[in-house]
C-alpha cells in the first residue's frame, strides 16, 4: 500500500531501477522531475518511470487478485520453518538471567512499525497507571524515549537505536544469528556497554516477546507490530513465518496496542482529584460564611476542636 498511498497523496513517485541514485543525491539537493527523468543541477542523474496513482490502484487490485499464491507461499515458508526452527517454537532456547523483572508484570513492546507512534499516545494512560514494563526492539526504543518513557530493556541487533538511546540505562540484549554471530555485539563492545546475548532464530521481535513470556509476564502489548493477514503478506519476507508461529506461541497473553486503547478506561490522574477535593473545599468555606447559621456552628467546633487539643487560650 506504500506506492499507492504516496501517488494518492500528490507525491510524484520515480519507479527508478537500481539504487544508484542515493549515492548521486543527498537530503536538501535541488531537484527536478522531467516525466521520469530526474535532474539535479543540471544533470540528469536518474530515469525511472513516473507512476500515476490510477496505474498503482489496478496493479494492487491485480495482487490482490493473486491472494491466493501469496497465501500458499506464506504458508509453505510457515511449515518449512516450523521443521528447521522447531526447538523456539517448542520453548528449547537458553536464556541468560535478566536483570529486568517480567514476573507476575504487564509488558509493552514497541517495533518501530504500522502507526507506532500514534499507539503510544493513546497508551499514556495505560503506561502511566500499570507502569508496564517497557521493551524496545531496535529503534522502537527510540520511539519510547521520544515520548518521554525510558525502556527498561533494548532488544535486537543494534543497527538502528541510536547511541544515546542504548546509553540511557536499559538493560541491552544482542540478538545473535543461531550460529552465534552477533555485529551488534561488537558494535556495543566498541562503545563499552554492558549487554547479554540470545542467540536465536526469528526476528528480533519475536525474541523480545519470547523472552517476556518465559520470564513470567502477564501481559504482552505489542506496539507497531505486525497482527493481521494482510500486513504479514505485505511485509513479504521470510521472518514473518517466524513472528507468526511465535505469536501462536505466546497465546493468549498477547494483545495488540489498539485493543489495549480501546478497551482500557484510564484512572483518573492525581491532580483532577486534587483539584476537585480543593474546589470542593473551598465551595464549603464560602457556603459558611455566607450563612450566618452555619458560621456560629463553624465557629462551636472550632472552638471545641482548640479545647481537644489544647491549643485554647
Amino acid at each position: 500500500m506504500g506506492p499507492l498511498l504516496v501517488a494518492q497523496a500528490g507525491i510524484a513517485l520515480v519507479d527508478v531501477p537500481g539504487d544508484g541514485v542515493f549515492e548521486r543525491l543527498h537530503d536538501g539537493d535541488p531537484v527536478v522531475l522531467r516525466g521520469g527523468e530526474v535532474w539535479c543541477r543540471g544533470e540528469r542523474v536518474a530515469t525511472g518511470e513516473l507512476l500515476e496513482a490510477e496505474r498503482i490502484q489496478a496493479e494492487t487490485d491485480q495482487r490482490r487478485a493473486e491472494i491466493g499464491e501469496a497465501l500458499e507461499a506464506f504458508a509453505h515458508n510457515t511449515i518449512q520453518y516450523m521443521l528447521e526452527e522447531r526447538d523456539l517454537l517448542a520453548g528449547r532456547i537458553d536464556l541468560p538471567r535478566f536483570d529486568t523483572d517480567f514476573r507476575d508484570r504487564p509488558v509493552l513492546i514497541v517495533v518501530r512499525g504500522v502507526d507506532h507512534k500514534r499507539d503510544i499516545k493513546a497508551l499514556r494512560p495505560y503506561i502511566r497507571d500499570l507502569r508496564p514494563v517497557l521493551v524496545g526492539v531496535d529503534g522502537g526504543a527510540d520511539a519510547l524515549l521520544q515520548e518521554g518513557f525510558k525502556p527498561d530493556m533494548i532488544v535486537g541487533d543494534m543497527d538502528s537505536a541510536a547511541e544515546a538511546t542504548l546509553r540511557c540505562g536499559a538493560e541491552l540484549v544482542v540478538h545473535a544469528y543461531p550460529d552465534g554471530r552477533a555485529p551488534g555485539r561488537e558494535y556495543l563492545e566498541q562503545l563499552g556497554l554492558a549487554h547479554k546475548t540470545v542467540p536465536a532464530p526469528g526476528t528480533s521481535q519475536d525474541i523480545a516477546m519470547l523472552i517476556a513470556a518465559e520470564k513470567g509476564a502477564e501481559l504482552l502489548v505489542s506496539v507497531g507490530s505486525h497482527f493481521n493477514l494482510v500486513e504479514f503478506l505485505d511485509k513479504n519476507r521470510r521472518g514473518m513465518a517466524s513472528t507468526f508461529l511465535t505469536r501462536l506461541r505466546v497465546g493468549e497473553i498477547l494483545v495488540d496496542a489498539k485493543g489495549v486503547s480501546r478497551l482500557y478506561k484510564p484512572r483518573p490522574g492525581v491532580a483532577p482529584i486534587g483539584l476537585l477535593a480543593l474546589t470542593g473545599i473551598l465551595v464549603l468555606v464560602a457556603v459558611i460564611l455566607l450563612t450566618p447559621g452555619l458560621h456560629d456552628v463553624a465557629d462551636l467546633l472550632w472552638l471545641k476542636l482548640q479545647v481537644l487539643l489544647g491549643i485554647g487560650a
